[in-house]
């Protein structure tokens, strides 16, 4: 936000300082003249408001962009966001046919009750009877992916497979949809499958308001005993800013009305619902709370209950890696009895494991379905993802550091230079300073401090930037924005990839001062609060 003025200033400042007359030194002359070349380049990009605004808005890609030489001059900085987003869709246009969105689910039901029901006077004349039988009595494998024939138009393949007790099909799908405005879309469907006949499908969207949206889905499946149609509308409307508020109305072979309500919030999930239906009428409530950790790590609760019992559900999950987040949930119900439930989701693709333990009611099979899955995470977290993801940190590490060796040292070695031109400054800026007891900067280190025990073998990774410190310093101030100091003159990043601080030691009226800042935390110094306790 520096105005004009102050860019001319800061321009002519370091004009001066890296000037190449100024240095009669051969090998700091030719220091001076790339240094002065970089500032040259900045000056122009600032001083042009075109350019300005781009740079301001997207930053050096932003002036990479291909198609800015066609943008007419003299453009406000919200005309210039528009270009580059009608730029950006024309290059996400190109890459159209390139992308898919795989999604996929597979499901492994295995039955576990032989663990808690067994009756084993029935089984002592079998041979390997000691072990209880754990069998897999059910499976399910779906996918789907989208193709996108035009901006407005995209086909999506799906399948899915199942199994149950020795018993299965599977069937095939094609959707057509396409966007109509901003405010809707509708598709087609087409299926096909072994156990039941051709299926024809209309889905609609539209936003009603701003507040409000309606999806309507309507649906003919074909088989030997004749046509069975079936229709479901939802009406969903925004309560307020955090809670949602559906109707849903479903005519054919499962009639039902169901009603909810949900609130979502930045750290919990709550819904309650209540269906009237035919085979089954019940309510819900569930609460999820959100704790605000990096694993993102999440517990959650529910009961329902209606006509087929009442079910209680409470479970855990969390952030593994990256791209995977593990959870469990426990369900235990009347007349369902007690199951384990293992969801792993992978980038785009789920892998579900129902664990069916017994059809009663047993505090045994409770306990070790909650603290059965707990001990296994926690040793697994210690022993192997906790390593792994260190390991895979550091190899990422390596690799970026690899990637920007060159870069980094021709930055390390612009900073030197930068550092060496700026002495005869810095001492005249020092003599002003101490002239009038003000800001004296005696230290300063940029990098990485590692001030916590459990990080006591990682390396500490600085850089002494006193001198470009010094420099920056103006009338006794010295003000740093909300930016990353590795591209303050003389700075460079030390540690590529990793968390860096700037810890200072400064001189003001005569008394010690010391701060440390975040990399790209704003400082501003001298302060009152930043004064070392003469008695400490």
């Amino acid at each position: 936000q520096a105005s004009q003025e102050e860019l001319k200033a800061a321009y002519r400042r370091l004009c001066m300082l890296y000037h190449p007359d100024k240095h009669r030194d051969p090998e700091l002359k030719t220091q001076a003249e790339q240094l002065f070349n970089l500032v040259h380049q900045a000056y122009e990009v600032l001083s042009d408001p075109q350019t300005r605004a781009i740079y301001d808005i997207y930053g050096r890609r932003g002036l990479e962009m291909e198609g800015w030489e066609v943008v007419e001059r003299k453009r406000t900085a919200a005309e210039i966001r528009e270009e580059f987003e009608r730029l950006q869709r024309e290059r996400e246009e190109r890459r159209l046919q390139q992308r898919t969105n795989p999604k996929g689910t597979i499901s492994v039901g295995i039955d576990a009750t032989d663990l808690f029901d067994r009756y084993d006077e029935e089984y002592e004349d079998v041979p390997g009877s000691s072990f209880p039988q754990i069998e897999i009595n059910k499976m399910h494998i779906s996918q789907s992916i989208e193709a996108p024939l035009t901006a407005t138009d995209t086909a999506i393949l799906s399948g899915n497979l199942s199994t149950q007790n020795g018993n299965g099909g599977g069937s095939i799908n094609l959707a057509l949809r396409r966007v109509t405005s901003a405010k809707g879309w509708g598709e087609l469907e087409f299926g096909a499958g072994d156990l039941h006949g051709p299926l024809f499908g209309l889905k609609i969207f539209r936003n009603l308001t701003p507040r409000c949206f309606i999806t309507t889905n309507c649906a003919l499946q074909f088989s030997s005993r004749g046509v069975r149609p079936g229709l479901t509308t939802v009406l969903a409307r925004n309560l307020d800013k955090n809670t949602m508020g559906y109707l849903q109305w479903r005519w054919g072979i499962q009639s039902a009305m169901n009603t909810s309500i949900v609130r979502d919030t930045k750290t919990s999930h709550f819904t309650v619902a209540l269906q009237l239906g035919i085979p089954h009428s019940f309510m819900m409530v569930s609460y999820q709370h959100k704790f605000q950790d990096e694993d993102q790590t999440r517990v959650k609760g529910s009961l329902k209950a209606g006509f087929f019992g009442t079910i209680v559900e409470y479970g855990a999950e969390r952030k593994i890696s990256r791209h995977s987040i593990l959870g469990a949930t426990v369900s235990v119900g009347v007349p369902q009895g007690v199951s384990l439930k293992i969801k792993l989701n992978r980038a785009s693709q789920t892998y579900f494991f129902p664990v069916h333990l017994t059809d009663q009611l047993l505090p045994s099979a409770v306990f070790y379905a909650t603290v059965g899955p707990l001990i296994i995470y926690f040793a697994m977290h210690r022993l192997v993802i906790k390593p792994y993801l260190r390991a895979q940190k550091e190899r990422e590490l390596e690799k970026q550091r690899e990637n920007t060796a060159s870069d980094i040292l021709q930055k390390k070695q612009e900073a030197e230079a930068a550092v060496r031109l700026m002495q005869e400054s810095v001492r005249r800026i020092i003599e002003a300073e101490e002239a009038r007891m003000g800001l004296i900067i005696v230290n300063a280190w940029y990098g990485k401090f590692v001030n916590d025990n459990s990080r006591k073998n990682e390396k500490v990774k600085v850089i002494d930037v006193t001198v470009p410190l010094q420099c920056l310093v103006k009338d006794s101030k010295l003000i740093l924005t909300e930016a990353s100091k590795a591209g303050l003159p003389g700075f460079y990043d030390p540690c590529v990839g990793e968390e860096k601080s700037l810890k200072v030691l400064y001189q003001f009226r005569g008394v010690l001062h010391q701060v440390m800042s975040a990399d790209n935390e704003a400082l501003r110094i001298p302060k009152q609060s930043h004064r070392i306790d003469a008695d400490g």
